[in-house]
């Protein structure tokens, strides 16, 4: 069983390169946005609360992220393992988990703040499907319209310049440090995400000393 915690800045690739890994390993790829995401479009008591702190670029809080997690992970549908996206975000958190779970080992996607707002800011949703799109390497064949069902493609709530530029912040202060408590039991390979997805991938397993993708 293999247990893994991706990190990074948004845009850094995190759930790109948690599907590739999870595809071949057999793991569940947890992604923590996704569940704050599905709250948000249902319109549930906690995706109200996580839509006032997305829409500002502020972390969710930690008593509300730990409960999240907590529940996701005690539904053991992981029998081979998982690795999780989005989580932990401060030290708090990680304390958290490396009291509740072992891990064999912490992700990180490192790229520079510009490259973090040219990605970020590229990214599109589709208003129906809900499809993600990129304009700078995932462009859809009609300009602004989803190829999937046609839906008109708008930016995500969060995604302004101010929102990127207050994420980045928080990062940096409330995320970046918790590499350091993950690194004194030596978990932490570095990546450099700027490359493209199969250079990245293939640098992240022979970090981790895995097999080279299939």
């Amino acid at each position: 069983m293999r247990k893994y915690v991706i990190i990074g800045a948004q845009g850094s690739g995190k759930g790109t390169q948690s599907l590739l890994l999870a595809r071949d390993l057999d793991l569940v790829h947890i992604s923590v946005g996704d569940v704050f995401r599905w709250h948000v479009q249902n319109h549930t008591k906690l995706g109200a609360q996580v839509r006032r702190a997305m829409a500002a670029g502020e972390l969710v809080g930690d008593d509300l992220v730990e409960g999240v997690v907590r529940d996701r992970l005690e539904q053991h549908d992981w029998n081979y393992g998982f690795i999780i996206d989005g989580f932990p975000r401060s030290r708090r958190q990680a304390e958290f988990f490396l009291e509740s779970y072992d891990i064999d080992g912490v992700i990180h996607l490192d790229l520079p703040d510009d490259e973090v707002r040219r990605r970020v800011l590229a990214r599109r949703l589709c208003s129906e499907c809900g499809m993600d799109y990129n304009l700078i390497a995932d462009r859809p064949t009609q300009e602004g319209r989803c190829d999937v069902c046609g839906g008109e493609l708008v930016a995500r709530e969060d995604d302004t310049e101010e929102a990127v530029t207050e994420r980045l912040r928080n990062y940096r202060e409330k995320t970046a440090p918790i590499l350091e408590l993950f690194g004194r039991k030596e978990y932490v390979v570095t990546v450099d995400a700027r490359p493209g997805i199969d250079a990245v991938q293939r640098t992240l397993r022979e970090k981790l000393g895995l097999p080279a993708p299939r």
